[in-house]
């Protein structure tokens, strides 16, 4: 056990987190998200029994967010025509505000079918038991700065 680490972020994903470099991608994902087609090559991390918005909360408190980008934090787009409500993006970018001083402002949208492709190239995609609908998110990982 160490101190001041979410219980919630395993050995497993505490090492993917330290692994990844500058630029890397991670994904969480919701319940209906095709992580293990999508990350045949990424590390696919179960997280079965938890949802987004705790793993997004503990992930940036050790994860810093890209700052040479516009948007180190994206979400799916709804496609159009679902009439789907996304009251969990308001929590997303509350969560974000927390970590990062651009806020919401960092938080961007990527078009469904282009969301899939960008989590092909991901270094780590986390599958959740997340049932909120596009609840699916992709964080850039950016530099420790002391």
């Amino acid at each position: 056990m160490l101190k001041g680490i979410p219980q919630i972020l395993s050995p497993e994903l505490l090492k993917v987190l330290c692994e990844m470099g500058h630029s890397d991608r991670l994904v969480i994902s919701d319940v209906n998200f095709p992580a293990e087609s999508n990350g045949k090559n990424a590390i696919v991390i179960r997280c079965d029994g938890h949802g987004v918005p705790e793993l997004l909360d503990a992930i940036l408190k050790v994860f810093p967010l890209d700052t040479y980008v516009e948007h180190p934090v994206n979400l799916m787009e709804v496609m159009p025509g679902d009439n789907v409500e996304t009251p969990i993006w308001d929590t997303y970018k509350e969560i974000v505000t927390k970590y990062d001083e651009r806020g919401a402002a960092c938080v961007g949208n990527i078009e469904r079918f282009a969301f899939y492709e960008e989590a092909k190239t991901a270094y780590a995609i986390i599958a959740t038991s997340e049932k909120a609908l596009y609840a699916n998110i992709m964080l850039q990982k950016g530099v420790v700065v002391e």
